[in-house]
């Protein structure tokens, strides 16, 4: 097995990204923090789309589902 002279980052807990040079796996503080919540302008999408879905869509996903699902079963079988 071949070792480097240098330690690797202790931190990166996988022999690839140990053996890489620390300012490729550097991560800045601010992305350790938690991700921002979605803006007003994703949740009024979300709300839209959820409104606009209606049970009819529903239920022709369910039957395209179903179909597909017993064609390939019955040409596997």
């Amino acid at each position: 097995m071949r070792r480097s002279l240098v330690l690797g980052d202790e931190s990166a807990h996988h022999p690839f990204r140990q053996s890489l040079p620390p300012h490729v796996c550097h991560r800045p503080r601010s992305a350790l923090r938690k991700a921002k919540a979605p803006s007003s302008r994703v949740k009024a999408w979300i709300k839209a789309l959820c409104k606009a879905i209606t049970p009819g869509d529903v239920r022709d996903f369910l039957l395209a589902y179903g179909a597909c699902f017993v064609a390939v079963s019955a040409f596997i079988a």
